[in-house]
């Protein structure tokens, strides 16, 4: 049993800390955004609520530079002022922006948020077993490699909840009548609007797909869907 205490340890301190992580995030995003109020936004907003039988989709403002969009683990959804600011500097069109929310909705609805704490505790423990194992196998060396590696899974679980929300987001989009056109001209923009195109990084080190292969997914979908779906 003494054996596994280090394991246990590490599962308890990673649950304690993404709980502090989540009231922290929490308690900044409601300092630092308000309720996003753009008419044509709402406009493809409400398209979608109604596709999803909802009353309305509230999305949020935070008020930093960086463009992001994010879900918050209580299910909001938020565009950063500085992705907002592209919209209206007319570097990203309504409909694009919309692909942003229809994806953050992807995460809320598959349940990304809360999957990531069972990921993050089962990263650590994976962490410390490795370091363990083989910090007396090959020690100093040993724990390094046991960080890459745990690093590298976690980043294989991140590209996965990326294709599935985008694949979300892609439904939600094509049900609405808006279409994926959107979506996938945004992938084509977001090295450039972010500044953070990964360029010279493996895609396998990368906490998100390359724009190549989201692209083909979102394509190989509607393939599919052409497939599947009768002609009316």
């Amino acid at each position: 049993m003494l054996k596994f205490t280090p394991i246990l340890l590490a599962i308890i301190y990673a649950l304690v800390m993404y709980q502090f992580s989540a009231w922290r995030t929490r308690r900044e995003l409601d300092q630092r955004s308000t309720e996003l109020a753009d008419p044509r936004l709402k406009a493809l907003t409400d398209r979608m609520a109604e596709a999803l039988g909802v009353e309305r989709i509230k999305v949020n403002l935070y008020e930093i530079d960086p463009v992001n969009g994010l879900a918050a683990p209580d299910g909001r959804i938020f565009l950063t002022r500085g992705f907002f600011n592209k919209y209206r500097l007319g570097e990203v069109s309504a409909e694009e922006m919309a692909s942003v929310i229809a994806h953050e909705l992807g995460h809320v609805a598959l349940g990304h948020a809360r999957r990531r704490m069972i990921d993050f505790s089962g990263q650590n423990a994976v962490r410390v077993a490795l370091a363990t194992v083989l910090g007396r196998i090959i020690p100093g060396v040993g724990v390094w490699i046991a960080n890459m590696l745990a690093s590298l899974l976690m980043a294989r679980l991140s590209r996965q909840d990326e294709y599935e929300a985008d694949a979300y987001a892609s439904a939600l989009l094509v049900k609405s009548g808006i279409g994926t056109g959107p979506q996938k001209s945004l992938f084509t923009k977001l090295e450039g609007l972010t500044g953070m195109g990964g360029r010279g990084i493996p895609a396998w080190l990368m906490s998100h797909p390359k724009t190549h292969d989201r692209i083909a997914a979102i394509e190989a979908l509607e393939a599919r869907w052409a497939r599947e779906l009768p002609l009316e």
